[in-house]
């Protein structure tokens, strides 16, 4: 399976139904490929809609509705779109139940840097300062190691931090980790992924408490 494809599978399970969800750019926009639309989950975007719906076919996309990243989607029955204002109103006082975010590194204390490289340009800050501080729950979904093959969960972050706020789970193509007080906990591998696989490619310490199962990819829909 696609490595992208999986971690998105995996994030689609933590999706309850009936929930107001809030995703990143990149891989977080591919959880709604896997989660049934009877769910009766409402995505919002912080460019204003309530209410997406999937990428639309080809020659049916409509330049007024986008996401927060600008590509094209489609509307959910009973969408609405508002302002900017009211959108970071509704992420700023804590009514999203969740938030499927990106990330360039993750540290020890569970704080998450993915909003900027020092020295390379910015084209626009997100909402992830927002959504990080005001979403009920945030899961990082992410490519375990960078580009170069450096391991993006480390001691501490040396990348400016989205916010001082613990993450709620970290889902990468190797592993499940879960961010608590004492550290970061491996509570699940990827399928035919081992323990010291995982290790290898992590700076920071795990605690790993007893077997570690692996992931259970049947859950999404």
């Amino acid at each position: 399976m696609d490595p992208k494809e999986l971690i998105a599978r995996r994030c689609a399970a933590e999706v309850r139904p009936h929930t107001l969800v809030n995703l990143g750019i990149g891989i977080p926009t591919l959880v709604s490929d896997h989660l049934d639309e009877g769910m009766g989950v409402f995505f919002q975007a912080e460019n204003g809609v309530v209410g997406m719906g999937r990428r639309p076919p080809e020659g049916m996309s409509d330049r007024h509705l986008t996401d927060a990243g600008g590509s094209f989607v489609s509307a959910v029955p009973g969408a609405s779109t508002i302002d900017s204002a009211f959108s970071f109103g509704l992420i700023r006082g804590g009514h999203l139940d969740l938030t499927v975010l990106g990330g360039l590194q993750v540290d020890e204390r569970g704080y998450l840097a993915n909003w900027m490289i020092p020295g390379v340009y910015v084209p626009g800050m997100g909402g992830a300062m927002d959504l990080v501080t005001g979403a009920k729950r945030v899961i990082v979904a992410m490519i375990h190691s960078a580009k170069d093959g450096t391991p993006k969960i480390v001691p501490e972050c040396s990348l400016p931090l989205t916010a001082e706020r613990r993450v709620d789970l970290i889902v990468t193509e190797l592993a499940v980790i879960r961010p608590e007080e004492d550290g970061l906990h491996l509570i699940e591998t990827a399928p035919g992924v081992t323990l010291a696989e995982v290790r290898a490619a992590t700076a920071a310490h795990l605690i790993v408490s007893g077997a570690v199962p692996e992931m259970d990819l049947s859950r999404s829909c």
